[in-house]
């Protein structure tokens, strides 16, 4: 803002606050007071006598330490003003308060009045320390911005972090409160407290942080270190759009070696639908997360309710030999020894939660039969329940699992024979595929022989990009129909939503097959749909419209 002080025949103009300070004095004379030649004259002894005016009040100034002195002229003598730095405070780190009337002659005449001086940084630096924000940003979120982690202004305080671990983090009440109601109670309800400094031991400061720089900013920046503290604080907190952002940010990271470990965080969170997901991994690919050190980890009420899961895609036996992995890490986490007393005793109710009578004789025979880890009892009534017309009441559920049922996406509405396809010599068959969400591959579906009961071998493969994610050599036989035969991969291969897979075929075998026809480039199964694209790995005919793999069997 610039101010005009008339009076004494004096005009001052003075600078809005945080711009540089200039003052200009010069006479100003009335017209009735004096003629043409007065006004003259007047203005001649001005400029003749300010030479030594100046020289007298520079070397005041340099002897006295203060601000330099604005000089005006009255109607027959010069006269000092107040210091310019009494007049007016210009705040920020300015060399001098105003600009002294020499440096002013030296510009232009055309020169602007008012140009601000240069900004100060306005970045927080890393040690914490911060400068006056400017005013160069154009819109609401970027000025809120500038303050995150900025001690300008700055009403409140947070110490955060366990003990010896704390970090002291300044904030804004106003800025928090409009983002969050537990701020807005904190500082503004009728409970609040007038506390500058608040303890919060139970959050992890770059969690803390990244919450904040939400609250001042609408940027989310999620790591994976980070991610599981940071929906903590944002559920602490009431930010629901940021709890919205870490569970999609923990789901599109979930896999089979992460899933028991993300359970975990899901149940302590209360995030049910995180929970869900997690639980459609263990089931889909139950064997391959049985074997991960997550599954070690797990209390023992989560081990029971894995191990109750009817929908669990795993043979009983290789259940087993997860339980008794769990049971012998539960006793060196008691310090006790891993003998076969210890672990039935550590396993306590999980123990009869094991499906033992579902195993082959074969595998129960060769297996936990051996272990000492049955009463002799036990091991004789199940025995007995594979091998007597009677049998015996035993302690274990005696239904296999059913896992999880199939599903299967056909991609051609018709198939047919010639006399001259389809042929095999070791030719690769190859489509390309997109489902819009997560689905688990558990094998391919082939045509065979379009003449007799046949048997070819195959090697069917799975890859993302270039990068091979299944493969699996085996043979398969034909009954000489148009029945499609589903192949098996050794374990359901988990996939992304949106992105292209290749999935491809190598048959080997003497006999024509059939093939599909009227192909199909999108295709709705269920809840999932797909998309089919030819793929260049393709070297015996197969595309979208005609060939082989006629149907993807899956888990959702």
């Amino acid at each position: 803002m610039r101010n005009k002080a008339f009076g004494s025949g004096t005009v001052r103009l003075d600078a809005a606050d945080g711009e540089w300070s200039r003052q200009r004095s010069f006479p100003v004379i009335a017209e009735e007071s004096c003629g043409h030649h007065g006004r003259i004259m007047k203005g001649l002894t001005f400029f003749l006598l300010l030479p030594a005016a100046l020289k007298k009040s520079k070397k005041a100034v340099k002897g006295s330490g203060r601000a330099p002195t604005c000089l005006t002229a009255g109607t027959a003598s010069l006269r000092k003003m107040k210091p310019a730095a009494e007049v007016h405070e210009v705040t920020g780190k300015i060399g001098s308060s105003a600009l002294t009337l020499p440096e002013e002659e030296s510009r232009s005449l055309a020169e602007p009045s008012d140009r601000t001086a240069p900004s100060s940084a306005e970045k927080n630096s890393d040690e914490g320390t911060h400068t006056q924000p400017g005013h160069t940003h154009t819109n609401l979120r970027d000025r809120n911005a500038v303050m995150f982690n900025n001690e300008h202004m700055a009403d409140v305080h947070f110490i955060v972090g366990p003990p010896g671990a704390t970090q002291k983090i300044p904030a804004h009440k106003y800025v928090l409160a409009v983002g969050s109601s537990v701020f807005s109670a904190m500082f503004y309800g009728d409970l609040a407290e007038g506390d500058h400094e608040i303890q919060i031991p139970d959050v992890e400061p770059a969690a803390f942080l990244i919450l904040l720089k939400y609250l001042y900013s609408d940027e989310i920046e999620l790591e994976a270190e980070t991610v599981v503290g940071t929906l903590y604080a944002a559920k602490k907190y009431l930010v629901s759009a940021l709890v919205s952002a870490c569970v999609s940010f923990l789901e599109s990271r979930l896999e089979a070696g992460n899933a028991f470990a993300l359970l975990s965080h899901s149940c302590a969170l209360d995030e049910s639908e995180l929970a869900q997901s997690c639980w459609r991994i263990i089931d889909a690919q139950a064997e391959l997360v049985l074997r991960s050190e997550g599954f070690l980890q797990l209390d023992s009420d989560t081990l029971n309710s894995v191990l109750r899961r009817d929908s669990l895609n795993a043979k009983e036996s290789a259940v087993l030999q997860a339980a008794l992995a769990w049971a012998e890490a539960e006793c060196r986490r008691h310090g006790m020894c891993p003998t076969a007393a210890n672990k039935r005793a550590v396993l306590g109710e999980a123990l009869h939660l094991l499906r033992l009578p579902a195993m082959t004789l074969a595998e129960f025979a060769n297996g936990v039969a051996q272990f000492d880890f049955l009463t002799p009892q036990e091991t004789r009534d199940i025995f007995l329940w594979f091998t007597a017309a009677e049998k015996p009441s035993l302690d274990f559920p005696v239904l296999p699992r059913t896992g999880l049922e199939p599903q299967r996406c056909r991609r051609f509405r018709s198939s047919a024979y010639r006399s001259n396809q389809w042929r095999y010599q070791g030719r690769c068959d190859s489509i390309r595929f997109a489902a819009d969400q997560r689905i688990f591959v558990a094998g391919l579906g082939l045509y065979g022989s379009s003449e007799r009961e046949s048997e070819y071998d195959v090697q069917i493969e799975l890859k993302r990009q270039e990068e091979m994610l299944a493969q699996r050599l085996t043979k398969f036989v034909s009954d000489g129909s148009s029945s499609v035969v589903s192949v098996f991969f050794e374990q359901p291969v988990q996939v992304e939503p949106d992105v292209f897979y290749t999935a491809s075929a190598v048959l080997d075998g003497t006999q024509l097959s059939y093939f599909g026809q009227d192909g199909m480039t999108e295709v709705r199964c269920g809840k999932v749909t797909f998309q089919f694209q030819s793929s260049s790995d393709s070297t015996n005919g197969t595309g979208v419209e005609a060939g082989q793999i006629p149907e993807l069997v899956f888990y959702t």
